[in-house]
C-alpha cells in the first residue's frame, strides 16, 4: 500500500513536506525584529490585472479553430476528459465567458508584487478593518491559483459581514507560487516547495508581520509545512486541508491502532489507483514535453485541468455540481493568459528531485480539516507522529478544492482553530505597501 501511495501527487507532495530548504536570511530576520525600513530592492509595488486585448482575441481565435479528436462510443470519462462536455465548455469559453468581468472581480482585491531572491512575487494583501486582526498567509497548489480563494478572503478579513465575530478577523496574504499566475517564472532549477517556503517567510517579514498564521492545501500544504519548520519562531499555528504522509518510519505494523474505517479510507485513496497518476508521472519527470502542448492549445489545457476539477471534487461525477463554468474557466484562463502551464508543472519535477529531507517535527500547533472526497488520506495517528496536531475536523462534504467548494466550512474551521492561538498577536506593521 505504501508503495502505491508514494506515486502521483501524493509522491510529489509528500516529498515536498519533508524536504529541507533555504532558511530566512539573517538580514530579513533582523529587519523584522528591529522594524528597520525596507531597502529599495525590497520595494512593494501595486499591481492590477490588465490582460492585453490582443491576448484575448488570440484566445478566441484559437478556440474557434480547435481540432477536437474523436472518442469511442460510450467512453464517458473513462479514457480522459469527456468529448461532449469539453465541447460544451469550449463553446462557452469562446462565446459567453467574460474575462474582463472576472478581471474586474479579482481586481477588487489589493494586489502587489515584490522581488524576493531575484524573482517578482505576486500576492493579494487584504487588510482587515479590525485593529487586532491576525495575519494569515494562504497558499494554493496545482491546478489551482490565487483565484481559488475568491470566496474566503472577505469572509476572513470581515467576519462580521458574514455572521462572525470581529475578534476572528485576519489580515490575509495570498501569494502566487513562482511559475504560477502573475508571479515570475523561475529561470533555474531548484524551486521546490521548501525553497518557496523560505521566500514566503521573507514575504511575511517584508510586510512587517512579526507573528502570523498559515493555511494551505495541495502544494500549499507542502510549502506551509516547510514554513513551519523554517520560520517557527514567527508562526502562531498552521491549518491544513491536505494532511497527507506515509506511515511513520520504523513502525512494524502501520495499521496498528487504526480503526477499520481509517484502514479502509487509506485503501480507498484516489491516488492509490494507478489510472489517477499519469498526469503527475508526466509532470514530475518530463514537464517540458507536455508543457509545449498545454502552452499551445487552450482546448488541451482545459481538458488537462477540468479532468482534475471533476475527479478531485465532491461532484459525484457532475463537475458543475461543485463549480460553475465561470469559476473553472477563470482559473484555466489565468494559466493560459500568463503562459504558466509549463512553469507551474515543473513544481512536480522540483519536488521529486529536491534535496536532503528535513525530518524535524513541526512543533507549532497544527490543525487538519479532512474533506471526505480529498484525493489522499493519512490517519490522524500518522500525522501526529510528525507534528503537534491539536485539531482534527472530519468535514461533512467537499473535496480537494476546499476554498472554492466549501468556503464556509473551511473558514469556520480556520476561525475556530486560531481563536485560542491569537494571544497577543497583532498585525504589527500594517502599511509596508
Amino acid at each position: 500500500m505504501a508503495s502505491n501511495l508514494a506515486r502521483g501527487i501524493f509522491a510529489a507532495v509528500v516529498a515536498a513536506l519533508v524536504v529541507g530548504g533555504v532558511q530566512m536570511s539573517a538580514q530579513n530576520a533582523a529587519r523584522r525584529s528591529a522594524g528597520a525600513p525596507a531597502a529599495a530592492s525590497d520595494a512593494i509595488k501595486p499591481f492590477k490585472i490588465n490582460v492585453p486585448e490582443a491576448d484575448l482575441a488570440d484566445l478566441k481565435q484559437r478556440l474557434a479553430r480547435a481540432r477536437i479528436p474523436d472518442e469511442l462510443e460510450g467512453a464517458n470519462w473513462d479514457y480522459g476528459t469527456n468529448r461532449a462536455y469539453l465541447r460544451e465548455l469550449v463553446t462557452y469559453w469562446q462565446t459567453r465567458f467574460d474575462w474582463r468581468a472576472q478581471e474586474r472581480r479579482l481586481n477588487r482585491f489589493e494586489q502587489f508584487t515584490t522581488n524576493i531572491d531575484g524573482l517578482d512575487v505576486h500576492f493579494i494583501h487584504r487588510r482587515s478593518k479590525e485593529p487586532n486582526a491576525l495575519p494569515l498567509i494562504i497558499t494554493h497548489g496545482w491546478p489551482g491559483s490565487f483565484v481559488e480563494f475568491d470566496k474566503v478572503i472577505e469572509r476572513l478579513t470581515d467576519p462580521v459581514a458574514y455572521g462572525g465575530r470581529a475578534e476572528d478577523a485576519f489580515d490575509v496574504v495570498v501569494p502566487s507560487i513562482p511559475g504560477f499566475g502573475f508571479s515570475e517564472k523561475p529561470h533555474e532549477r531548484g524551486y521546490n516547495p521548501a525553497r518557496i517556503a523560505g521566500m514566503f517567510a521573507k514575504l511575511m517579514a517584508r510586510l512587517g508581520y512579526t507573528r502570523y498564521a498559515a493555511q494551505g492545501g495541495d502544494f500549499g500544504s507542502a510549502i506551509t509545512r516547510s514554513m513551519a519548520q523554517q520560520d517557527a519562531a514567527h508562526m502562531v499555528g498552521l491549518h491544513l486541508n491536505f494532511c497527507i504522509g506515509g506511515a511513520p518510519p520504523g513502525v512494524a505494523d502501520p495499521n496498528a491502532g487504526l480503526t477499520p474505517q481509517e484502514i479502509l479510507r487509506v485503501r480507498m485513496n484516489l491516488f492509490a489507483k494507478g489510472d489517477e497518476q499519469a498526469y503527475s508521472q508526466q509532470m514530475g519527470t518530463r514537464p517540458q514535453t507536455v508543457g509545449y502542448a498545454l502552452n499551445d492549445s487552450p482546448v488541451g489545457l482545459a481538458a488537462w485541468i477540468v479532468e482534475k476539477f471533476r475527479a478531485w471534487s465532491d461532484s459525484g461525477g457532475n463537475v458543475e455540481s461543485a463549480f460553475t463554468k465561470d469559476e473553472m474557466l477563470t482559473n484555466i484562463s489565468l494559466y493560459w493568459l500568463t503562459q504558466t502551464a509549463t512553469s507551474s508543472a515543473r513544481i512536480y519535477y522540483e519536488a521529486r528531485n529536491a534535496g536532503p529531507a528535513d525530518t524535524r517535527r513541526i512543533e507549532i500547533p497544527v490543525a487538519c480539516a479532512i474533506f471526505p472526497k480529498e484525493v489522499a488520506y493519512a490517519p490522524r495517528a500518522w500525522q501526529a507522529a510528525r507534528m503537534n496536531l491539536v485539531r482534527w475536523t472530519d468535514m461533512p462534504r467537499g473535496g480537494h478544492f476546499a476554498a472554492l467548494e466549501q468556503p464556509e466550512l473551511l473558514v469556520n474551521d480556520v476561525r475556530a482553530f486560531f481563536r485560542d492561538l491569537r494571544g497577543g498577536a497583532s498585525s504589527a506593521s500594517r502599511s509596508n505597501e
